[in-house]
């Protein structure tokens, strides 16, 4: 049986509702936020000889800005350290405007929180990496990010906050 091609390198199209195919339309990508910090240059620069360990935090966060109208916004924080010493510090906020239309409710957490993020994700790793060589670095090259499992930790610390017992803290 012969796959139909569709155009966008996927062979079926999602599942359809009443009123149309789904869809997850990107209108706007753009940096909310961005900073770095060299806080020991130029000795930092000079004394390269050690390679820093680098931890990395990513978050994603999505708000309702109309009917079918979203922003999402991908966080990702980089924190290069050496004998505890911070070596650069990295923080970028990188919004994306999506319509989602057609879509059941129950799916608008995993095309806001996991699809958009997978599709920007890209463009946020470029910017970290400019920013890391900017600021006199080889640049950080992030690894892809399992958005899905970050979705599913995010619900499973909900849940867990939210059982009773818990304190609220």
């Amino acid at each position: 049986m012969a796959e139909e091609a569709r155009g966008n390198g996927q062979g079926e199209m999602p599942p359809a509702t009443p009123d149309g195919p789904q869809q997850l339309i990107v209108n706007a990508q753009y940096i909310k936020d961005l900073s770095f910090e060299n806080p020991r240059a130029p000795q930092s620069l000079i004394q390269q000889t050690t390679q820093p360990s680098v931890d990395i935090n990513v978050d994603v966060k999505a708000q309702n800005l109309g009917p079918e109208v979203f922003e999402v916004v991908l966080t990702i924080n980089a924190t290069a350290r050496i004998q505890q010493e911070p070596v650069f510090l990295v923080e970028l906020a990188y919004g994306t405007v999506v319509t989602v239309k057609n879509a059941p409710q129950e799916m608008l957490a995993s095309l806001l929180l996991v699809e958009t993020p997978r599709i920007v994700f890209p463009f946020a790793r470029a910017i970290i990496a400019n920013a890391t060589r900017d600021g006199g670095f080889p640049p950080l090259m992030i690894n892809p990010i399992d958005f899905a499992e970050l979705l599913r930790r995010q619900q499973a610390d909900a849940q867990i906050a939210a059982a009773p017992g818990n304190p609220v803290v």
